[in-house]
């Protein structure tokens, strides 16, 4: 999930034609609006780990990040990415994995909301992320 995070830290961070890396930074750091709007949409959060660049919070599980929210320095949200077991993936993504990457492991598995709702499915494979939309249509690899 960590490479996958960090990916779309670095995505997420495109302003101005120009990407911002992620960082670790201390929870002090990070601007009230993006706290208070992390909490007030996921209240159970705990143990939050920051990244900046577009400011990336991440909690639960064994590693500290099945889950993943983004939100601008303003508060705004931006997506979250849930970590899924690769079971979970749509048939149709494990079909196309199949077919394009023959006996490679699916590393890390994603189901990513956007703000407005839209979601898509992230699969690494051999360091690559490769996106499909919500029913499991291949859209590109990163």
């Amino acid at each position: 999930m960590k490479k996958l995070i960090f990916t779309i830290a670095a995505i997420c961070g495109i302003q101005g034609g120009s990407i911002l890396v992620a960082q670790d930074i201390k929870s002090s750091k990070v601007p009230a609006a993006v706290t208070a709007a992390l909490m007030k949409k996921y209240p159970v959060a705990t143990k939050i780990t920051w990244e900046k660049g577009n400011y990336e919070g991440n909690w639960g599980g064994k590693s500290g990040e099945d889950m993943s929210v983004t939100f601008t320095p303003a508060g705004a949200f931006v997506e979250q990415v849930e970590a899924i077991k690769t079971s979970a993936l749509p048939a149709t993504v494990t079909k196309y994995l199949q077919a394009h990457y023959k006996g490679v492991k699916v590393d890390e598995a994603g189901k990513a909301t956007a703000a407005n709702g839209t979601i898509t499915y992230e699969a690494i494979v051999k360091h690559k992320e490769v996106v499909f939309d919500a029913q499991g249509n291949f859209l590109k690899v990163e």
